[in-house]
């Protein structure tokens, strides 16, 4: 199957972010992929420390979800946007949501909160529950992770054990010190590791570095958007999945197994 990734800076009008992501779906759709993959805080621009998330939250029955809706029904496109939800009454959840055909089929609440590199999205972000969220589109499972989850290897070793054979990782990268050394790295690694492909949509602007990517079972890198908007279409085989965890079994040799604390 095709997919594709998209970069751009989010403004801090939702209805705006969904016209953008209408046009990349719409794009998308003309260039065969069946996957449209936008990133972390698509509703609404990324916050500054300290910035409350409250007033920007909306329910997945929201505007901004229905407009997802439409354009992933009026473009036969799946999409997978990252947007923030209600939690509770100091914070929301960073959220993605992901459309096929027009309908919301399930999200993913991220776990890991990036309170790191003097940032606390905890201030403002409640976690979600510790599961692996896994969605079959066009025939290949795919396991959804954001942004700071992959800095975690656990996540994707659960996924992998839920059957993942690719994963997403919307996210609003921070621009910082060796910031982008680690973000390609431990994308590769995770791609590597778990013998899967791996999408990675990331925010451009002036607070993020962009660079969306995406690497193959082997850890081949099959795209980089640069630090501006950005878009590209890249194949997911999962005979190549099949093949490459044949010649290199890592995930049957494993001898420690993955459980939530």
């Amino acid at each position: 199957m095709l997919a594709a990734i998209c970069q751009f800076a989010a403004t801090t009008d939702p209805k705006e972010n969904a016209r953008i992501i209408a046009d990349f779906a719409e794009r998308a759709s003309n260039d065969g992929a069946k996957l449209l993959i936008t990133p972390e805080s698509s509703l609404i621009r990324l916050p500054g420390k300290g910035q409350s998330l409250l007033d920007h939250a909306e329910p997945l029955s929201g505007p901004f979800v229905e407009d997802l809706k439409a354009a992933s029904k009026a473009n036969g496109i799946a999409i997978i946007a990252g947007t923030y939800t209600p939690g509770d009454e100091n914070r929301v959840v960073n959220t993605l949501a992901v459309v096929v055909h027009g309908e919301l089929v399930t999200h993913y609440d991220k776990i890991h909160l990036y309170d790191a590199f003097a940032y606390k999205e905890s201030d403002n972000v409640k976690p979600g529950s510790v599961e692996a969220v896994t969605v079959d589109i066009d025939g290949v499972l795919f396991g959804l992770t954001t942004c700071y989850d992959l800095r975690f290897p656990e996540i994707f070793r659960a996924l992998s054990d839920a059957g993942a054979q690719a994963f997403v990782v919307p996210a609003a990268w921070i621009k910082g010190t060796s910031k982008e050394e680690h973000w390609f790295t431990l994308l590769r690694a995770r791609a590597i590791e778990n013998t899967a492909y791996i999408l990675a949509s990331g925010e451009a602007g002036e607070k993020c570095v962009g660079r969306s990517t995406a690497f193959d079972p082997m850890g081949l890198q099959l795209a980089d958007l640069g630090d501006g908007p950005g878009y590209r279409v890249v194949e997911i085989d999962p005979n190549r999945v099949s093949e490459i965890r044949e010649i290199v079994p890592t995930l049957a040799h494993r001898r420690f197994k993955v459980s939530a604390v």
